[in-house]
């Protein structure tokens, strides 16, 4: 009888432990099914600068990617140099100094200018001799008094002395030297380099007292009035690059900025080594970015669009290899309810993600901003 009541005692606690077990299964249970939920007050909403929205259409791009570099057209860059060599007298601008059209950028010495002019007025001095003897021949032929022979000889003397003449009158212009003033008697050992373009120094080369040749590149001027982008494209990608295309870019070192601009001419030749082509885009509101010429460029060339319906993209939130959203569900006097909704994720830009589940969200407000840190801090809210 003893062994009877021992066992129905173990019995009856195997029992109540079974029961006990189940409950607690239950429970577990109950709050796996409602972790979901999460309750936050309107105070708490307010105090994380949390936010709602609903699901927008937004543009979605189909890109090709780039990269390149600022730059300025062929005839907004000059470079200085001097048709004759000379000793640097006057250098006076540096890197970034503005420069105008005609404005006097750098002197140069030699005793080769002052020999040009010489001989210069050599031969002018020579040319109203010889004009007025061709002249002379040329009637006495005409009225047969000289001979073709004398007339010939005086024309040709005459002409190749003009050709001369004008040879070093050309050359003169071109070192910015007036023949007039020449003829006058003013001769000057110094030549002025002047400013083909208004626009900002690039680069100096020289330094004061240096000898410059007329193949050495003394200034660089550059016109940032208009600069555009100049890119590389890949050429498997290149037959979907289309004229007036849009284009997105930025500057990685300066700026998280992103910049606008349109394809405006394709290139039609491959660089071997780099298996690229050139594409020249035109950037809009130039004037309001503040670019520098030579800035390394990153660009997503938009070959398609598409409208998707999308939420920020701080909406998402990535947990447990999923990706979900805070639906609300429920607004009281004091509180917010959200329920965790897995939704699928398509195309992302800067702003936006597409959502390829929209129906789940059945046109309700979610949780735009603040929802990653009640989902994986558990701040500013509890789970039912």
């Amino acid at each position: 009888m003893k062994y009877i009541y021992i066992l129905f005692i173990a019995l009856l606690l195997i029992g109540c432990n079974n029961s006990e077990n189940k409950k607690e299964l239950a429970h577990n249970e109950e709050e796996t099914e409602l972790h979901d939920d999460i309750t936050i007050t309107k105070q708490q909403f307010t105090n994380e600068n949390m936010a709602l929205g609903t699901l927008e259409e937004q543009d979605f791009n189909t890109t090709i990617k780039a990269t390149g570099s600022i730059d300025v057209p062929p005839s907004n860059k000059a470079v200085i140099s001097t048709f004759m060599g000379g000793y640097i007298t006057k250098s006076p601008l540096l890197v970034g100094d503005r420069v105008e059209k005609g404005q006097v950028l750098a002197s140069l010495e030699n005793t080769l200018f002052v020999e040009l002019q010489q001989e210069y007025l050599e031969v002018a001095g020579q040319l109203s001799y010889l004009k007025a003897e061709f002249e002379r021949q040329k009637t006495l032929y005409n009225e047969n008094i000289s001979s073709q022979k004398n007339y010939l000889k005086a024309e040709g003397t005459f002409k190749s002395n003009l050709a001369h003449y004008n040879g070093l009158r050309k050359k003169l212009e071109m070192l910015n030297i007036s023949p007039s003033q020449v003829e006058k008697g003013n001769i000057t050992s110094v030549i002025n380099l002047f400013s083909p373009i208004d626009g900002t120094i690039s680069k100096v080369n020289v330094s004061h007292g240096a000898y410059v040749s007329p193949s050495d590149e003394i200034l660089e001027i550059v016109d940032t009035h208009h600069i555009h982008l100049e890119l590389e494209v890949f050429e498997k990608d290149i037959l979907n690059i289309k004229k007036e295309q849009n284009i997105l870019f930025s500057i990685p070192e300066a700026s998280d900025k992103v910049f606008e601009a349109e394809v405006h001419l394709v290139g039609t030749t491959i660089n071997e080594t780099t298996r690229t082509i050139k594409v020249h885009g035109h950037i809009h509101d130039e004037a309001e970015a503040n670019f520098i010429v030579g800035m390394f460029v990153d660009a997503n060339i938009v070959i398609d669009s598409a409208k998707n319906k999308a939420l920020p993209n701080e909406s998402i939130i990535d947990n447990d290899d999923a990706s979900y959203v805070l639906l609300l569900t429920n607004e009281s006097e004091s509180n917010y309810q959200f329920k965790k909704v897995k939704v699928e994720l398509g195309e992302q830009n800067n702003q936006y993600t597409s959502i390829l589940n929209p129906e789940v969200l059945n046109n309700k407000k979610v949780l735009t901003r603040g929802g990653y840190m009640l989902i994986n801090e558990g701040k500013g809210g509890h789970s039912h």
